[in-house]
């Protein structure tokens, strides 16, 4: 069901709403045979066909693994008041640059996560 979770919310996107007409719009659904939108009442937006959504199957994609990746990337960079005293230890020692260990740090984890295109 994340796979036309990912496709619904690209089709609302590419129709200029929100991913928040999730919440009490759309309700998806699968009673083993596939998934299915089941509910379908967002304003002025027509219910997608599936030719549609298959469309959009490659920015879907995208857009799923890259949300994969700000959740890896979130853990990796750890506790903001960590990273505060870094940047901040960085500062006084004047290597608030690309030189500071805060920079190499957030660097090598996006390095090491990157996003797609």
């Amino acid at each position: 069901m994340e796979n036309l979770y990912w496709k619904v919310k690209a089709y609302l996107e590419a129709n200029s709403k929100t991913e928040s007409e999730f919440n009490s719009n759309i309700a998806l659904q699968n009673d083993g045979s596939g998934d299915y939108i089941k509910t379908w009442s967002v304003s002025g937006v027509a219910k997608p066909t599936d030719s549609q959504l298959n469309a959009l199957t490659s920015t879907a994609t995208t857009e799923q693994n890259n949300h994969k990746i700000r959740k890896t990337r979130k853990k990796s960079y750890g506790n903001i008041g960590d990273q505060l005293d870094l940047l901040y230890k960085d500062m006084l020692a004047d290597k608030g640059d690309k030189t500071g260990e805060w920079f190499k740090k957030i660097k090598a984890v996006k390095d090491a996560n990157a996003k797609e295109e």
